[in-house]
């Protein structure tokens, strides 16, 4: 749903910023770069310690590059193999930040093994999810599903609710309870995504293969009709 809706509005928003990038000679992998930098900075700089709200202004700051460059692409005409390669191998990276900073609180002055587990589920889970995607689709599937809970989904669950748990170090009562529900959201939310995927990569495996016995009997059938055909002729 953020994929659908949320990106589009985004893009449109920001494209006056990326043509002033350009103006400015700035190269999308550049900013690819410096915005995957600064998402890991914000995530472990603060998060290990706690600064829930600091860090989350941070990593806001910085997440929306992930919009800018292939903006900037799209206006430069540079879209390549190499920009959706780099883009999508600091996406794991930024990721895998963020929830390295849960699991580093919890493992230390957030003392809760449980929720510390539960994070180390979301960083892996979500690196799954995005490889069985990548993975079907190499092989030649379609893998027309996005499942529960994709990549945007994760971050602006986690986000937000890392962001608004940060304001109990500002006297607001309570409002610290909302990480871990929402860690739990996207484990839980992660798991299904993966299953929704692995269940249509199975699907449209049987069918392809399925389609390919077919077209070989099919074939098998051509040529013996056709070799039929040359005894007749030759007789």
């Amino acid at each position: 749903m953020l994929n659908k809706y949320a990106r589009a509005f985004f893009t449109r928003v920001l494209t006056p910023f990326a043509a002033f990038l350009i103006r400015r000679g700035v190269s999308p992998d550049a900013v690819t770069l410096i915005g995957t930098a600064g998402v890991v900075a914000g995530a472990l700089v603060f998060y290990p310690m706690g600064e829930f709200f600091w860090g989350t202004v941070v990593i806001t700051l910085f997440v929306f590059s992930d919009l800018v460059d292939g903006n900037m692409a799209r206006q430069l005409g540079r879209s390549s193999r190499w920009g959706a390669f780099l883009d999508s191998t600091l996406d794991r990276v930024a990721d895998g930040a963020i929830f390295g900073g849960f699991i580093l609180w919890y493992a230390g002055g957030g003392d809760d093994l449980v929720l510390c587990a539960v994070s180390i589920f979301c960083l892996a889970s979500g690196q799954v999810v995005s490889y069985t995607k990548a993975r079907g689709e190499s092989i030649g599937l379609p893998v027309a599903v996005n499942g529960l809970v994709e990549r945007a989904e994760r971050l602006v669950i986690s986000l937000v609710a890392a962001g608004l748990a940060g304001l109990h170090a500002f006297g607001v009562p309570g409002i610290q309870y909302l990480l871990p529900v929402a860690l739990w959201i996207v484990a839980v939310g992660s798991l299904v995504t993966l299953i929704q995927r692995v269940v249509t990569v199975r699907r449209e495996s049987a069918e392809a293969e399925a389609e390919a016995a077919a077209q070989g009997e099919q074939d098998d059938g051509d040529e013996q009709q056709n070799a039929s055909h040359g005894s007749e002729a030759a007789t």
